[in-house]
């Protein structure tokens, strides 16, 4: 069950920590030993700081970081409330659809915050993951990052818009390829698609993250704001209207059999049998 009420998060449920100093506002994934997995929880806390954040005068800008040897491996299989259920096919559809329209509006949050959001990556950025840095308007990013969209392999949609980004960045061609295939790629070539920015060896990601996040912080407010608008409102023309299919995808293919079949196969470490159904 999606927790879409509470505005709490337990003491030791962190899956995202939130500081603030000198303008910058850093939140952390932090639970390296999962690999950072996303969950409807990590989703829920997100919108939660990013609203936070929104508002507060003191940040003028954000730096999406992690801890451990991954930024994040994709979703954590293992966590409460990972299956929506329902009364019938048609209901967990929908309740599905609803799901992943909800998390949609909670990344939104982050993806359309005033000011400007740095991700530094290392390692894993897999899936939801890839998704997440993806939203960022910035990528500073590990030699030792490796990206990928693994969804059609376990036989999901990239739910969270991750394909579409690439396309806005990279192109349609190099788009459909990653999430066609799965393929991962790694750090350089995530650079030559324009889907990073800056590639710097791994003991320096942190501080050279802070100081591109620092440069911005250190320019006046309401023109970086401005910037940040205006270039969205043009990159982003038609997305809203995109993800909404996407949703629906994402709803039909978590309810198939071939889903079914992709996480088993992957559990089993054995080659899925898809059938399209």
């Amino acid at each position: 069950m999606i927790d879409t009420v509470s505005t709490e998060i337990a003491e030791g449920e962190e899956r995202i920590r939130l500081e603030v100093a000198d303008g910058i506002a850093v939140l952390t994934l932090c639970r390296p030993d999962k690999l950072n997995g996303w969950s409807w929880e990590s989703t829920r806390q997100l919108g939660l700081l990013a609203d936070r954040i929104r508002f507060d005068p003191d940040v003028r800008v954000v730096l999406l970081r992690a801890q451990g040897r991954a930024f994040c491996a994709g979703i954590d299989v293992t966590a409460p409330g990972g299956a929506i259920t329902g009364a019938s096919a048609a209901e967990r559809t929908r309740n599905y659809y609803e799901g992943i329209r909800w998390v949609h509006e909670r990344f939104a949050v982050l993806a359309r915050l005033p000011q400007p959001v740095v991700a530094a990556v290392q390692g894993y950025c897999l899936g939801f993951g890839f998704e997440l840095a993806l939203m960022a308007d910035v990528r500073v990013a590990a030699r030792d990052a490796v990206f990928a969209l693994p969804e059609a392999g376990l036989g999901v949609a990239v739910d969270a818009g991750g394909d579409l980004r690439i396309a806005r960045e990279a192109g349609a061609g190099w788009a459909k390829f990653l999430a066609l295939t799965g393929r991962r790629i790694d750090a350089a070539t995530a650079e030559r698609l324009r889907l990073v920015q800056l590639v710097v060896p791994v003991g320096e990601l942190d501080g050279v993250a802070r100081e591109v996040a620092a440069e911005i912080a250190a320019n006046a407010p309401l023109a970086v704001q401005g910037i940040k608008r205006g270039i969205d409102a043009y990159a982003d023309a038609g997305l809203a209207a995109a993800l909404d299919g996407v949703a629906m995808t994402a709803a039909l293919t978590l309810t198939s059999e071939d889903c079914r079949e992709g996480y088993t196969a992957r559990a089993a470490r054995t080659p899925p049998r898809f059938t399209g159904g």
